[in-house]
Formats: structure tokens, C-alpha cells, sequence
């Protein structure tokens, strides 16, 4: 009886639960066709940009003032014509470390002073150098504005870069100089600037050891003098002040500075590329490796520069892109491919990179060179076309919206010779590009058979899978120095007669962090082949399988960590009684580590 109600219950019940299930399955497929279309973006709204108010001091320093009364704040900029590229050529880092003492101590504050006026206020201060400018920085409430620009007049006009602070920065400074390093895209990028730039001192990326010793503080006074000049600046302000009261305080302020000699911008022209050509770092072990393919391109006034921009966003910009959806989304190669404009004052760049798995190196670069034979071939889809130009239209307000963000464009707008309605004009002059110009640029500065490839990675493994995409082939050690193109089975340089390593080494190994690690190497050399054992405080690393190529040497360790073996390989160079090198261990995002060493006396 009980089994009869039951199944004239469900009878009775089940068209009613069809029709629920049919109502949900109904809404459910209505709402999911909502919302597979993507929404029509909104109107472009105007862009409210104040009009700057521009004026000059007798001494030749250019104020621009932007009064913005939404928030409280005020921004200053005060930006010179020199950067980096400027430096004397036996003294790379000289603007940089310059730029780092300005607000260690002035002729009426120390250090410690300074640093507790700026907390008193709550402000910031600050000073840096890109290649081709440096500027001056602070930011406070507006009520503070007189005493940030004081601070900012004195560590400007007045530095006094002591000593004991100087020789602060360049410890530190070797430090950074040993963790760049230590890392394969900063190896990638050096050694291609020194490929694409040539003579020009956009080449030199990081300052050397050598170069930072020979900074002295009368260097630093002399350079200071010669560059921070009135008649080669312009202070920017933005922020909630009234125009007439801040020029008359940086009259004030400023007014007795004396002009000075500008500095000269002649540098050497770009050495002209004629085949494409690879560069491989050697990073024995490494399970990744970093490709970076490049050419000359644009200058940042260059007429091409915003339809070289739209390609760019086509190409690699994002992670909607060809490049990212075709290397991480379809292939499975990297976590990320992209393109990059860099487009500077004197010369320019587009390069294109990747860190991609060790054994797809080739095939990688068989899809790079796919999409940038597709950019240059095949006309873009106006779809892809109008979605560029409707990230970068539309993202572009959000840049200028902030004090700091719209400072950053005035800055740029000075430094680099921009034009003065750049800002004003920028979306109408994305939005004019189209795809005959995204095709003529590309085919302009995207010549794929004359690129320079940067690869740093295991070359043992790489070389044969790169030998399809490029004409010649140099290799190099982490070092920067050149070794013969043919490896063997470790990796190593092959030829010259082997070193003397073997015995006890004393290590200075450089964490990831720029800390010093102590450590021992015992080395137990039989002709060109060794073992031996690295003692260190990250563990004993047994070495095994060592071979011997002149100077330089290469060989596989092992660390145990918590149970488990990782593989990993030490590298280096010998030079009398002093190595150099690398440990690396194929541990995920681990760095590898630089050492240095002097042989232990019997």
C-alpha cells in the first residue's frame, strides 16, 4: 500500500518537477546568452585636463604649474636634461649614485635631519635618473607645500655627498651590481643593449665594480655642477596651490641659481644590423630559458610612434595579445610572452620576450618568428584593431587621473620634447591609426631577419635548437665573456688546456637578497675532470662530473632538502688564485646565486 502512494506521489509531482527543471534550463541558457557578447563600451567621455600655467626665471629654470583642487595634495617634479647616458665613460653610475647622496645630507642638514623634517610633514622626497633625464621628486599636503619645496631647493642647490654616506652607496651599489647579476632577465637585457646600442651609452645598463670604486666625492661635486644647472631644468607642480604664490616662491628659492653650460647630446649612431644573429648566455643547469629578440626601432618624437603603438598593443602588450596567446594560451610554453616599445630620446627599441621551458627554446622561437612574420604579412582584423585602440584610449585617463600619474606625463612631455597638446590629442591620434599603418610600421621596424636574439639558459641543451633560427651564434659566460660556440656535453667551452683548481677554496656566495653567504669549495682535480664538495649554510652540495676548459669550469652538485635530491650546476672562471661564477639548482623561481673565491694557502 505504501509503495502504491508513493509512485502516485511521484506521478503526480514529476510533471511539475519537469517544469521547474524546463523554467531553470530556460533561464540558465537566456542568462548565459546574455552574457557571451561582450557589452558595448560607453561613450568616451572628455578629458578635463587643466591648462598648465607656464612661466620662466631670468636664470633660464622653466615652471609649469598645474592648479588641481579635488584633494588636498601637491606634487613637485624638478627634472634635468642628463640621465644615465651622460655619465663620464670611465664612471657609468656616476648620475645614478649622485642622484641617491642628494638627500643624504645638504651643507645645513645631515642625513638624519633631513630624513626627520621630511616624517615631521608627513611628505616624501626623493631623487633618480632614467637614461635620458633625472629628476627631483617630493609630495606633501598642500598645507606643507613651503617646507617640502624648501627641502627640495636645499638638497638640490646645496648636497654635500660625505664621504661616509658615498661609501655607503657603493657597497650597497656592488651589492645590487652582484644580485642583478644573479638574474637571468637582467643578464638578457645587458647583454643585448651592448649588442643593439654599440658605442651609444644607452648600452651600459648597470654600473661595474670598477666604475663605482672610481667615483669619488670630488667626482660627484664636479658632475653635480656641471648637470644641475637652472637653464636645463624645469620644475613641475601639480596640486592643490594657487599658481601666483608658488612662482613667486620659487623665485625665491631658486632665482639666485646660476646658469651654466648645457650638457652636449652627441652620441655615437647604432652599429647597423645585417643578419639575425643569437647570443647565448650560459647558465649550466637552468630550467628555463630568457629570450629576448630585438631591434632598433622609433624615437619617442618619431611620427610613427602611436601607429607603432597600436601594433604593439596587437602583438605583445597585454595578456589579450598575439604573443601571450599564442606561446602560454595555446602552446603551454611560458607563463607569459610580450612585446616591448621602448622608444627614448636619442634612440629606441621593440623587442619581444619570453621565459620558456628549456627543451621548447626552439619551438618557442619558431612561434615568435611565426607572429612577427604575421604582423609584417597579413593585414590585423579590424576587430583586433579596435579593441587595441579601445584598451589604450581607454586606460589612458586612469593614468593622468592622479597627481603623481598626470606629473609623470609632464615630465615626458618636457624631457623628451613631446608635443605641449600631447596629452589633449593622444586618444584622436590612436584612434586615426589604421591598419595600413600598423602594417607599413610594422614592416618598417620589425625586420625579423636582422634581429639579435639574447637566449640565457643551459647551452648544452639549447645550442642545437637554436641553430635553425639564427645565422651565427656567439656565446658568452654569466661574466660577459665570450666563449667558443660549440659546447660539449656540460655545457662548457670546449678547448685550452686546463686550469689548476684543485684544493681548498674559500667562497663569498651572494644570496638572493644581496647577502653574503660564506661557504667552501674543495676541489679534487684529475687532469680536465673533477669532483669535490661545496660546504655552505644552504647545505653540502656534492659536485660530481667537473670538466676543465682553460680557465673555466663547469660541473653538476646535488643539495638534499627535506628529503629530496635537486639537481643543480656550478660554473665559473678561474684568474690565478680567484673563481668567479654561479651555483644554480633546478628548484621553481630559485635564483642562482654569484660567488666569488680565493684559493686557501697550504
Amino acid at each position: 500500500m505504501f509503495r502504491a502512494r508513493a509512485l502516485a506521489a511521484c506521478a503526480l509531482l514529476l510533471p511539475i518537477f519537469m517544469q521547474n527543471v524546463s523554467a531553470q534550463t530556460m533561464t540558465q541558457t537566456q542568462t548565459e546568452d546574455f552574457r557571451r557578447p561582450a557589452p558595448q563600451p560607453l561613450p568616451t567621455k572628455p578629458l578635463n585636463i587643466p591648462t598648465p600655467f607656464e612661466t620662466s626665471l631670468s636664470n633660464g629654470l622653466r615652471v609649469v604649474v598645474v592648479e588641481d583642487h579635488r584633494l588636498p595634495l601637491v606634487s613637485f617634479r624638478l627634472a634635468f636634461r642628463t640621465g644615465n647616458s651622460n655619465d663620464p665613460g670611465n664612471l657609468n653610475g656616476l648620475t645614478s649614485i649622485m642622484t641617491g647622496l642628494l638627500t643624504e645630507g645638504t651643507e645645513h642638514r645631515n642625513s638624519k635631519q633631513l630624513a626627520d623634517e621630511v616624517a615631521r610633514i608627513g611628505a616624501t622626497l626623493t631623487a633618480g635618473a632614467s637614461a635620458d633625464y633625472t629628476t627631483v621628486a617630493a609630495s606633501a599636503l598642500a598645507n606643507f607645500s613651503g617646507e617640502i619645496l624648501d627641502l627640495l631647493a636645499d638638497v638640490t642647490l646645496h648636497p654635500s655627498f660625505p664621504e661616509n654616506e658615498l661609501e655607503l652607496v657603493k657597497q650597497n651599489t656592488k651589492q645590487v651590481i652582484l644580485q642583478q647579476h644573479a638574474q637571468p632577465s637582467f643578464l638578457a637585457n645587458e647583454r643585448l643593449s651592448q649588442i643593439i646600442f654599440g658605442q651609444h651609452p644607452y648600452a651600459h645598463i648597470a654600473p661595474t665594480n670598477e666604475s663605482v670604486d672610481a667615483i669619488s666625492r670630488a667626482s660627484l661635486m664636479s658632475f653635480h655642477r656641471l648637470t644641475f644647472v637652472p637653464n636645463n631644468a624645469v620644475l613641475i607642480v601639480v596640486g592643490d596651490v594657487q599658481h601666483e604664490a608658488i612662482v613667486r616662491r620659487v623665485g625665491e628659492l631658486f632665482g639666485a641659481w646660476a646658469k651654466g653650460q648645457t650638457v652636449a647630446q652627441n652620441f655615437p649612431a647604432l652599429p647597423a644590423r645585417t643578419e639575425r644573429a643569437a647570443y647565448i648566455v650560459d647558465r649550466p643547469g637552468s630550467a628555463q630559458s630568457n629570450i629576448v629578440i630585438a631591434n632598433t626601432s622609433i624615437t619617442r618624437t618619431n611620427p610613427d610612434y602611436f601607429p607603432m603603438l597600436v601594433m604593439h598593443q596587437v602583438l605583445g602588450a597585454s595578456a589579450s595579445s598575439r604573443l601571450f596567446m599564442n606561446l602560454r594560451e595555446a602552446k603551454g610554453y611560458t607563463y607569459g610572452a610580450y612585446s616591448n616599445l621602448d622608444a627614448r630620446r636619442s634612440a629606441g627599441t621593440f623587442r619581444e620576450t619570453a621565459e620558456v621551458r628549456t627543451p621548447v627554446t626552439g619551438a618557442s622561437l619558431k612561434e615568435f618568428f611565426y607572429e612577427l612574420d604575421r604582423i609584417r604579412n597579413d593585414a590585423v582584423p579590424q576587430e583586433e584593431i579596435d579593441n587595441a585602440k579601445a584598451y589604450l584610449t581607454g586606460v589612458f585617463p586612469i593614468r593622468i587621473e592622479t597627481q603623481e600619474g598626470l606629473i609623470d606625463q609632464l615630465v615626458q612631455i618636457k624631457m623628451l620634447d613631446l608635443p605641449a597638446d600631447f596629452l589633449q590629442t593622444y586618444r584622436e591620434r590612436v584612434s586615426a591609426v589604421t591598419a595600413a599603418d600598423i602594417q607599413r610600421v610594422a614592416r618598417q621596424y620589425v625586420q625579423p631577419d636582422r634581429v639579435a636574439i639574447v637566449i640565457v639558459g643551459d647551452a648544452a641543451t639549447i645550442m642545437d635548437q637554436v641553430k635553425p633560427y639564427a645565422q651565427t651564434i656567439e656565446l658568452y659566460d654569466t661574466a660577459g665573456n665570450r666563449k667558443p660556440a660549440s659546447t660539449n656535453g656540460n655545457g662548457s667551452a670546449t678547448g685550452g688546456a686546463p686550469a689548476n683548481i684543485n684544493g681548498a677554496w674559500t667562497l663569498q656566495v651572494t644570496g638572493s637578497g644581496g647577502q653574503n653567504i660564506p661557504a667552501t669549495l674543495t676541489i679534487n682535480q684529475s687532469g680536465s675532470n673533477f669532483t669535490g664538495l661545496v660546504k655552505a649554510s644552504i647545505g653540502n652540495l656534492p659536485v660530481s662530473d667537473g670538466t676543465i676548459n682553460g680557465n673555466q669550469f663547469d660541473a653538476a652538485i646535488t643539495i638534499s632538502m627535506q628529503g629530496q635530491n635537486f639537481p643543480g650546476r656550478v660554473a665559473g672562471r678561474v684568474e690565478n688564485d680567484h673563481l668567479t661564477g654561479t651555483i644554480t639548482i633546478q628548484i621553481p623561481n630559485a635564483p642562482a646565486l654569484s660567488f666569488t673565491g680565493t684559493r686557501e694557502q697550504r
